[in-house]
């Protein structure tokens, strides 16, 4: 079965994570972020796979390969301009001419029973079929509107006194029909140009809720906070990258460090993101921040969704209780 990864996006949030490779491509204990997301699409059959590509792609390439080792087959598509998450479509409408296929976004770490709901996709005989999960927490994700079974409109964020709201999660199955509702060749969003549309012509578009674990790695918190709960599952608290060392005395706790990062005795790392290459000297404390090399993000200005940092020596640290 065909299917597409979303992995075209700034990851302006994630920044300065970000500032060499895009965040699909950022590791996530040791392992590609997009690379969960191709095992995740393997594990329920979709297994060629196109990736549509733009900020700084030679990162997502180089994470995936040609797929094979997340038992893939990946094909790769470039957009000059980002063109959004149907307009990204559109570009790649050439490899889905003929049968039912997945499109999922590209910062995703998920179990969700995808098979299940390929079967509400068919059993509905939808030109769609979205996803979604409880929103029980109330986080800023767009609310799904549904009525028996189908997907009825895309609203604002949530209000303290809804009922519990449904989100989109990201992972969508499509009929090549969709491609009559997608304009060719500018910039367009699926769920404020391409469903409405779809829905307002009197098209099924089926909604699945879904229960288990969904992860979504959009912002540096969320990124650390995320990382840590994998960490737990296997009774850890923290990752440390290839050629990365913690002297002796050294304090490391809740945290995340990268490949070849040196971490000196009698120096303090508490939930934090150390980036590749960084050495936290003796005496040295970082908590509850993310840090890289001060000469990643030299003569760069922040993009505008990032966190303020600010340079301590040959570091650059972001704190996290912004």
């Amino acid at each position: 079965m065909k299917g597409m990864i979303l992995a075209a996006g700034y990851g302006e949030r994630l920044w300065p994570l970000t500032a060499d490779r895009t965040k699909p491509a950022l590791p996530v204990l040791g392992k590609p972020l997009v690379g969960y997301v191709a095992e995740y699409l393997a594990h329920h059959g979709v297994d060629d796979i196109v990736v549509n590509l733009h900020h700084r792609p030679e990162s997502v390439r180089s994470s995936l390969g040609d797929g094979s080792r997340f038992g893939v087959h990946l094909e790769y598509i470039h957009e000059p301009v980002i063109l959004g998450t149907s307009g990204a479509l559109d570009n790649a409408r050439d490899y889905f001419t003929s049968e039912t296929f997945v499109v999922i976004n590209g910062k995703l770490i998920t179990d969700i029973d995808l098979t299940a709901a390929l079967e509400t996709h068919r059993r509905t005989g939808a030109l769609a079929t979205l996803i979604l999960k409880q929103n029980l927490a109330r986080e800023r994700f767009s609310v799904v509107e549904t009525s028996e079974g189908k997907v009825t409109r895309f609203s604002g964020m949530p209000r303290p006194d809804d009922e519990t709201p449904l989100m989109f999660t990201g992972i969508q199955i499509l009929e090549p029909r969709i491609f009559e509702y997608i304009p060719r060749g500018v910039f367009s969003h699926s769920t404020t140009e391409v469903y409405p549309q779809a829905i307002a012509r009197g098209e099924t578009i089926a909604a699945h809720v879904a229960e288990g674990n969904w992860r979504e790695l959009s912002t540096l918190r969320r990124y650390l906070d995320i990382s840590l709960a994998l960490l737990k599952e296997k009774d850890l608290d923290v990752f440390a990258g290839s050629n990365s060392t913690v002297g002796e005395g050294a304090v490391v706790r809740d945290c995340v460090l990268w490949d070849n990062v040196v971490v000196e005795e009698d120096a303090l790392v508490s939930r934090s993101v150390i980036a590749d290459g960084v050495t936290v000297r003796a005496g040295e404390r970082f908590e509850d921040a993310v840090v890289v090399c001060a000469s990643l993000v030299a003569g760069t200005s922040p993009p505008a969704k990032a966190l303020k940092g600010h340079v301590i020596g040959d570091k650059f640290v972001v704190s996290l209780s912004q």
